[in-house]
């Protein structure tokens, strides 16, 4: 039985459903079926819930989205479910604007719709969503997409309303006007509620808190399967699967799509595939961040020896990766312009790329913004991006408020150097090809400066190589 079959038998008798039928995977259901689906059910509990902890935070997020709209009928869509194959749908996971402003995350339901009716005072905010079926309706029993039968129990409206606090009204209700303006479609409601995201509130730090803690386990988990991943023909299949476990057992899931990247498999920055091997004497890039149950995510990435030491070569690397690390952390002060972050760890691997000979211009010809970037051959990505509840977050933000934006506190945002040597890049000695490390952390703006929300994660050489023996003993 599979529960992302899609069409919906309406049909009262049996001799109905096999004329009408669209796929030779349905059966028809039986006339004593239909007489008695809808009987013999006890009733349903009726009893409210509190409201959930995020649900004031939500309330002062969707203030700030009234008042910059007045007079405008406002349309935040949850998205809908997406198709992976025939009849089956990808785990539904809702925009993050409409999780934001609602306070509903991992539990929300497809096609739901929050809306801002404009009022004289501000506006009159609903969330229209598809209520639990009645069990005398085809949809409970015959609907494998929606039906309660088929996916279990759906809210109902008195329930999500008490939960949320907010109103809340049947999705048949809802009707689109000619003048709203609805997300994705309008870049200026786009723009601010991506903008709204850029000062996170005390909830949302928690959040990240929690799902870097998850993180973290997830790395230990990691390391106590080396053995196994090497022993696999497809060991980097092996780090996906033993990370995913946490995720899923302590988070809703993953982030994004776990980078488990070993040998050379490390220099290609968004490798996604891992289908190679994990090989003793190699290093293994790890780029992982749980997803938690709000939707929060972390976002770290961890380079390892995979024998539980680094060679000369991998340790000089990795150390240089560590040192621009902490010249962009140290650069990381309230009214310092966002990419300046990126500035100072550039610095640093020019100045060594030019030290180690890999450069045909000096470490200061290469920093200059017109004609240099040669060091650029071996860190194409940025240093940084805002993280919450996308791992990319804000990125409908304007560039002055973001890249050229001023740092602030209640801003979190990773800080991720890199060096990545391919395996055929003939710009370096031979010693060099094949080594791909970075280091990824996420940093928390506070009053006082910047705090590592990952800090607790081992981050230099002898301590990563004291941590695989701890683990592993």
């Amino acid at each position: 039985m599979n529960t992302g079959e899609r069409d919906t038998i309406a049909e009262t008798s049996a001799e109905t459903v096999i004329e009408n039928s669209t796929t030779n995977r349905k059966q028809p259901f039986p006339q004593g079926f239909l007489d008695t689906i809808s009987t013999g059910w006890a009733e349903r509990p009726e009893s409210l819930p509190a409201a959930r902890a995020q649900a004031p935070y939500a309330a002062a997020r969707r203030a700030a989205v009234s008042a910059a709209f007045p007079g405008k009928r406002l349309v935040i869509p949850a998205g809908s479910l997406k198709q992976r194959s025939n009849d089956t749908d990808y785990v539904f996971r809702a925009h993050s604007a409409f999780a934001h402003l609602t306070g509903w995350a991992s539990d929300s339901e497809p096609d739901s719709v929050l809306v801002f009716e404009p009022t004289d005072a501000g506006h009159d905010i609903t969330l229209y969503f598809r209520e639990r079926a009645d069990r005398t309706t085809t949809e409970f029993y015959a609907d494998a997409t929606i039906g309660e039968f088929w996916i279990g129990p759906r809210p109902a409206l008195a329930g999500v309303a008490a939960d949320l606090g907010i109103a809340t009204d049947h999705l048949d209700a809802f009707a689109a006007g000619a003048d709203d303006l609805t997300l994705g479609d309008s870049d200026e409601l786009d723009r601010f509620v991506s903008e709204l995201r850029l000062i996170k509130d005390e909830f949302e730090i928690a959040e990240m808190r929690r799902a870097v803690e998850i993180t973290a386990n997830g790395f230990d988990d990691i390391i106590r399967a080396l053995p196994q991943a090497t022993a696999h023909a497809r060991g980097e299949r092996v780090v996906e699967g033993v990370f995913h476990r946490r995720a899923r057992e302590d988070g809703n899931g993953e982030g994004y799509d776990t980078i488990a990247a070993s040998g050379p498999h490390a220099c290609y920055l968004h490798w996604t595939r891992n289908d190679g091997a994990v090989v003793p004497g190699d290093l293994i890039l790890v780029d992982a961040g749980v997803e938690a149950d709000s939707l929060y995510t972390a976002d770290i990435t961890r380079t390892l020896p995979v024998s539980g030491t680094f060679s000369e070569v991998q340790r000089r690397v990795y150390e240089t990766v560590r040192e621009a690390a902490d010249a962009a952390f140290a650069a990381a002060q309230i009214g310092v312009p966002f990419r300046e972050v990126h500035g100072a760890a550039m610095k640093v691997i020019a100045a060594r790329t030019a030290e180690w000979g890999l450069l045909p211009v000096t470490a200061e010809e290469a920093l200059d913004a017109d004609a240099g970037g040669q060091h650029r051959r071996y860190m194409v990505h940025g240093t940084s991006h805002h993280l919450g509840i996308d791992v990319h977050d804000c990125a409908q933000a304007r560039r002055e408020m973001y890249y050229d934006g001023i740092l602030a506190p209640g801003m979190v945002f990773t800080i991720e150097p890199g060096l990545y040597f391919q395996i055929d890049d003939l710009t370096v000695p031979a010693e060099y090809r094949g080594i791909g490390a970075r280091i990824e952390d996420d940093i928390l703006m506070t009053e006082d400066g910047p705090v590592n929300l990952s800090a607790d994660i081992p981050r230099t050489a002898d301590e990563i190589e004291a941590w695989i023996a701890r683990v592993q003993a």
